[in-house]
């Protein structure tokens, strides 16, 4: 879009003017609308631009960003921050992706590993790269000590939540995987995506999508969406079909298909064995464990039983209990589901999509406590999840 005023505009300017020179009385008057008319106009041209490129344009202005993703990132996570990463260092802004936590999951490490992703881990605020923050994947800061202080810059995100960014907010909830929102903002600035065999100096447009940031958004999109099967839209078909000329299929596969640990097929394995079924609901409890990323991955297999329609899975590790959901029934929204059943508890959260969701809460000696002082067995958590996916509650 250019910066010239809408053919309209100019007209009241120039009406605007000829009033000024036929009375002079009623310049000022005149000035001052003319003056407010101008910074309508731009206002509206500023909003009604592609979201892509007011992100770049807000980027562009800083020296160095610090990309913050979610703790313990998941592929979208990472495949946001490289893109965001990708666009920022394309305008000469110096990103650097943080996280804290860790990178359990088998798929996750070899996510990194395999696009060689430039990522660093953080406990404290004082570790923050930069003065100036983007969040991706997620709305408000959490993970490290210190994480409230921070005030994002910018913010992209595809979960509900109240968190923005102070100069620039882009959440959509109706999106699969904010790695769909930011294959958007490339889409949006024309860049092209880079073939695995080529260099992106063979590429002749201003801006492209290198081949490992087209591969990780693509692989973002598809874990969490299900593979395009559930929570998406029409923009991560969209974005998916945008970026895939860049995709290097070799480096998918790799990613996709990383050996699985034993202690993960016995987990898996333990919430099958262990799961109480009422009908369409599954709730099992895996007790203790050390790797708490294999339980999102036990919860995906459970749901895949037949009459199983949706299923929620727990575990402990240091303290503190570990929740995953996962629905394909209309009737349950998992993200309210488990908001639901762990509302009344302290310590606790959880939240998420219609089709999976997640959550963690302390837990003391077996018992947990709720808001009003009480304590629940942990028996009583299976019971909460069965009323809170059947509507009870």
């Amino acid at each position: 879009m250019g910066t010239a005023l809408p053919e309209v505009g100019v007209d009241m300017l120039r009406r605007l003017l000829s009033m000024a020179l036929a009375n002079p009385e009623i310049a000022a008057a005149v000035v001052v609308v003319a003056a407010a008319l101008v910074a309508g106009l731009y206002a509206i041209r500023q909003f009604t631009r592609p979201r892509g490129a007011r992100f770049l344009e807000a980027v562009s202005e800083l020296d160095e960003v610090a990309v913050l993703l979610h703790p313990n990132p998941d592929p979208d996570a990472m495949a946001t921050g490289m893109g965001v990463a990708s666009l920022a260092e394309q305008v000469d802004t110096d990103a650097y992706l943080q996280y804290a936590g860790q990178i359990r999951h088998q798929e996750n490490r070899a996510f990194r590993t395999v696009l060689d992703v430039d990522i660093e881990t953080i406990d404290h605020v004082s570790d923050v790269a930069a003065e100036h923050v983007v969040l991706v994947d997620h709305n408000e800061p959490r993970g490290f000590a210190g994480a409230d202080s921070v005030l994002p810059f910018a913010v992209v995100d595809h979960h509900p939540g109240e968190g923005g960014g102070g100069t620039f907010t882009d959440v959509r909830t109706d999106y699969g995987a904010a790695s769909s929102i930011v294959g958007e903002y490339f889409d949006d600035l024309g860049a092209e995506p880079v073939p695995p065999a080529k260099h992106e100096s063979e590429v002749g447009t201003d801006y492209t999508v290198p081949s490992p940031v087209a591969t990780g958004l693509l692989y973002g999109i598809l874990t969490d969406t299900n593979r395009l099967t559930a929570g998406c839209s029409a923009a991560d078909f969209a974005t998916a079909g945008y970026i895939y000329p860049g995709v290097d299929e070799d480096l998918l596969d790799r990613i996709a298909n990383p050996e699985v640990s034993a202690e993960v097929l016995e987990l898996k394995a333990r919430a099958i064995a262990g799961r109480d079924v009422r009908g369409p609901f599954a709730v099992s409890d895996v007790g203790r464990l050390s790797n708490v990323d294999a339980i999102p991955q036990a919860a995906d297999e459970l749901v895949q039983l037949e009459g199983v329609t949706a299923v929620v899975v727990l575990g402990e590790s240091d303290g503190t209990i570990h929740l995953s959901g996962r629905s394909r029934d209309d009737r349950v929204h998992m993200g309210d589901t488990l908001d639901t059943a762990v509302s009344v508890l302290r310590e606790g959260s959880a939240g998420g999509h219609a089709r999976m969701g997640g959550g963690q809460l302390s837990i003391r000696e077996s018992v947990i406590e709720t808001v009003a002082g009480e304590t629940v067995p942990r028996d009583g958590l299976r019971e909460r999840f069965f009323d809170s996916m059947s509507g009870e509650i």
